[in-house]
């Protein structure tokens, strides 16, 4: 406040003045004087005013290095005190712009050398920013695109849907047009106001690594499954043939013919695997009913089952299903087949089509061995076993439910356990609504009359 009036002292004391002289002297004499000091003041002012828009002009045109940045005008008065000020600012600016420059320049260093491609965005997903490696996995140049359209630049379609849908919990794994043989894993960071990072990755070596794994099983699986056939198709001739051996040589062949169909069980199920994983083997969808084909793998557990368990089917919703049919009764299968073995003689195992929630809901239920609640997050591991021996005496591969979490995944579906030790479990199995197609016509019903344990819940696993 004291500064404001000390502004305008000057002032003050020349209308004081005027006005003891007009008094004194006469009103001419003293509107003269206060019209004289007053163009003073003006010529004061506009002259430093253009020495202000003078400098500015030029500091416009510097390069903001301390040594091109034109001097301040020198003043006195009211200017100096403003020009004083002035350059205290722009000294401040300059420290705090050369500070700033020297953290992006560290900044830009290190990214520079990540091996991961790094490009910046704005709102309106342009680019600003890329680093070299950005440069050899999208065939950028930072001197050219700059301002460009990422998508002018990146063209795979799956990545303008990708950049598009605005979804970017996943990344994105494309093949660079112009380098054929590069495999490049790309992810979507968002950040600030619209702005995005787009972070790409050569995994070229991984996902010829992947394609290795899966053609050597594919490849020892062929392999194995023709001597194994050959093998067990003579096995099973000398086993049933009436001859006249000792009982150590029968059971000899009776052991031998067992391992040679669990030998055949894990080939099937590894081919069925690494059909599954493998990324070129589109889903080929279509309608499903699942009543028919729940109704045959009710005969194929009866069959399975030879009378030892209550079997009981459900079918409460005529819906039918879009999906693979034989890659859901492969799953289907499995969860039946595991019920059966794990139950023992006499229990009771319920199968299930339903909705809840707008969702199609597939169910095994029962009332066997039940799962451990540290088992339950590791069962669809492959080779995973609760018990080894156990799964020796029944026959299973260790692959079952790593085949039907693979299927689900095509799906869009997931998989729900619940169970508890002694009083058996069940195992859900839900579809998205957009799976489900309605069907007008009639449906059969089965009733269970079974009541079942109740069991505690347990998250979701798939």
């Amino acid at each position: 406040m004291f500064d404001l009036w000390r502004r305008f002292a000057a002032i003050i004391l020349l209308i004081v003045v005027t006005v003891i002289i007009w008094g004194v002297v006469d009103a001419v004499t003293a509107l003269a004087l206060f019209s004289l000091v007053l163009l003073g003041l003006t010529i004061y002012h506009t002259y430093y005013l253009a020495l202000l828009d003078l400098w500015f002009q030029r500091f416009n045109h510097s390069a903001f290095d301390p040594f091109t940045i034109p001097n301040v005008p020198k003043s006195f008065g009211v200017w100096g005190d403003v020009f004083i000020r002035l350059a205290r600012f722009i000294r401040r600016y300059y420290r705090s712009r050369q500070s700033l420059s020297k953290a992006l320049e560290r900044l830009q260093r290190a990214t520079s050398a990540m091996p991961e491609g790094i490009v910046i965005l704005d709102e309106a997903d342009r680019i600003e920013w890329c680093n070299p490696s950005a440069e050899q996995h999208l065939g950028l140049d930072l001197r050219l695109d700059i301002g460009q359209h990422v998508t002018h630049l990146v063209r795979q379609v799956q990545f303008v849907a990708y950049l598009t849908s605005g979804d970017y919990s996943k990344p994105l794994i494309i093949k660079q047009s112009r380098y054929e043989e590069l495999v490049l894993l790309l992810q979507l960071v968002p950040y600030g106001d619209r702005e995005k990072l787009l972070i790409s990755r050569d995994i070229t070596r991984f996902e010829k690594m992947e394609i290795m794994r899966r053609d050597f099983i594919a490849n020892v699986s062929h392999e194995l499954r023709t001597p194994l056939t050959v093998i067990g198709g003579f096995l099973e001739t000398l086993l049933y043939e009436d001859i006249k051996d000792s009982e150590m040589e029968k059971r000899a062949l009776i052991l031998m013919n067992d391992q040679a169909k669990r030998m055949q069980h894990l080939v099937e199920d590894l081919l069925t695997l690494s059909k599954l994983e493998n990324a070129q083997n589109i889903l080929h969808e279509e309608e499903i009913n699942i009543a028919e084909l729940l109704q045959s793998l009710y005969q194929e557990a009866q069959s399975l089952s030879a009378g030892r368990h209550h079997i009981h089917l459900k079918l409460v919703s005529d819906a039918h299903l879009l999906g693979s049919v034989d890659e859901l009764r492969s799953a289907f299968s499995n969860l039946i087949s595991n019920a059966v073995r794990y139950t023992p003689d006499g229990g009771n195992i319920s199968l299930s089509w339903t909705e809840e929630q707008g969702q199609g809901l597939f169910y095994v239920q029962d009332s066997g061995i039940g799962i451990g609640p540290e088992h339950i997050p590791r069962l669809a591991e492959r080779f995973y076993r609760v018990d080894r021996s156990r799964s020796r005496e029944t026959g299973g591969t260790g692959l079952g439910l790593a085949i039907v979490k693979h299927v689900l995944n095509r799906h869009q579906a997931h998989m729900e356990i619940i169970s508890e030790i002694e009083k058996g479990s069940i195992f859900k199995v839900w579809f998205p609504a957009k799976r489900l197609i309605k069907n007008k016509g009639s449906h059969l019903t089965i009733h269970d009359t079974h009541a079942m344990p109740s069991n505690k819940t347990i998250p979701p696993l798939i």
